[in-house]
């Protein structure tokens, strides 16, 4: 069993914002493998289905980016999942849109949602996917909180859907080929290449 649990803050003034990266990457997934979101018995949203013969449990926290590691936590160990089978989807204004980064394990990195998940578990030894949010120039330290609780301008929204396919194809990879091969795939930038991936994912 899989868990991937996507960050964002709930509410609709939230919803498209650059923070938001992992809750609408995987509202896309769980779209995509025809996988329903409910309540949970908690503070979340969970679903449950197949990714090829994998069975996958789908996670959206709803104690707000900075205590996202409550509902992690609670929800792991409620189905028992290890700490491993834990991928994490959230967003990184450090690296530029377009780009993806998937790690076995790790520090924050000055994110506050990867860092609650580190503290409640007591572990950073879970897998992360980082969604790149960024600009080609640095984000100086005073501008970043408003720049990632900014909405996506329209030229961002249309990147962000060509690389729909990419996104999706990164964590089905996850789940069904393991944390190396996703690695050795998906770390890199998407712009501007080929959409290989496109063809790989309607087949799953």
């Amino acid at each position: 069993m899989k868990l991937i649990a996507g960050l964002g803050n709930p509410g609709s003034q939230y919803e498209l914002t650059r923070h938001n990266a992992g809750f609408i990457l995987i509202d896309l997934f769980a779209e995509f493998f025809k996988i329903k979101f409910n309540p949970g018995k908690g503070d979340w949203y969970e679903g449950k289905g197949k990714v090829g013969t994998e069975d996958v449990c789908l996670l959206k926290p709803l104690t707000f980016m900075n205590n996202s590691g409550i509902a992690v936590k609670e929800f792991a160990e409620r189905k028992e999942i290890d700490i491993k089978d834990i991928l994490v989807l959230t967003d990184d204004f450090q690296i530029p849109l377009g780009t993806i980064r998937v790690r076995r394990d790790g520090s924050g990195g000055g994110h506050n949602g990867i860092a609650s998940i580190i503290y409640h578990l007591s572990s950073d030894e879970f897998p992360r996917m980082r969604i790149g949010i960024g600009k080609n120039e640095l984000i100086r330290k005073d501008e970043y909180i408003d720049f990632v609780l900014g909405i996506f301008s329209n030229e961002e929204i249309e990147i962000f859907k060509k690389l729909i396919p990419d996104y999706i194809e990164c964590i089905r990879s996850f789940v069904t080929e393991g944390i190396v091969k996703t690695m050795n795939r998906f770390n890199r930038s998407f712009l501007n290449e080929p959409n290989e991936n496109t063809e790989e994912s309607k087949k799953s």
